[in-house]
């Protein structure tokens, strides 16, 4: 009987010692691929900072300088992550993560950098769900349309013609495509309105933290 317990304990032990060992390397692994996906994710976004705002402009780590708002986007409390870039401690650009609802077929997120003269320093789509060959020329990498942006304010274009052609704007429509690009605008306008009113807020610390805790 002694020796059925003794193999009994002992078949026990080494099936423990493997899933112990199992439990482990899964864990090892998870970890391995979750500090991977991190960086993946932080080189992503900083390609994207990188598109919108040149490196040559600031000196500070605009991943880690940040502001969290609740009352950028129109219509949506959903809290709202606004990087700032500065030269020498003094403030250079806001690069705020703008989403608008009125896209063809849904949410357009787009990220709009501006400088503290109120002029884009560059705009970006960072995800949507237009029509193919349509709506998507959005998308730098199928038009260089989101580059019109560049350099404009509030002043240039004046604000009463920050609309579509097709509405008596000073922006082009896509061909074929209409509602996108009058989203578009749109959603950039009142990223502009937003920095204009909030230029003091969103510079007024020189640490991350939420909205209100400075």
């Amino acid at each position: 009987m002694n020796a059925i317990i003794k193999k009994t304990l002992s078949a026990a032990a080494i099936l423990g010692g493997f899933s112990l060992l199992g439990l482990g390397l899964t864990s090892l692994t998870f970890h391995k691929t979750e500090v991977k996906i991190q960086e993946n994710e932080r080189q992503a976004l900083l390609a994207n900072l990188k598109a919108v705002i040149p490196e040559s402009l600031y000196d500070n780590d605009i991943v880690n300088d940040t502001l969290e708002v609740t009352d950028l986007n129109q219509g949506s409390t959903k809290p709202t992550v606004i990087y700032r870039a500065r030269k020498k401690g003094e403030p250079v650009a806001a690069v705020m993560t703008v989403i608008t609802p009125n896209g063809y077929s849904g949410n357009i997120s787009l990220l709009v950098a501006v400088k503290t003269d109120g002029t884009i320093s560059g705009v970006r789509t960072l995800s949507h769900r237009e029509t193919p060959g349509l709506g998507d020329r959005i998308e730098i990498e199928r038009s260089d349309w989101i580059s019109s942006f560049d350099g404009k304010s509030l002043d240039e274009p004046h604000q009463s013609q920050w609309d579509v052609k097709r509405d008596g704007g000073h922006f082009d429509q896509l061909t074929g495509a209409t509602i996108t690009p009058r989203a578009v605008v749109g959603a950039v306008k009142n990223a502009l309105l937003y920095f204009k009113h909030n230029q003091a807020r969103i510079f007024s610390t020189t640490e991350s933290t939420p909205e209100g805790g400075n």
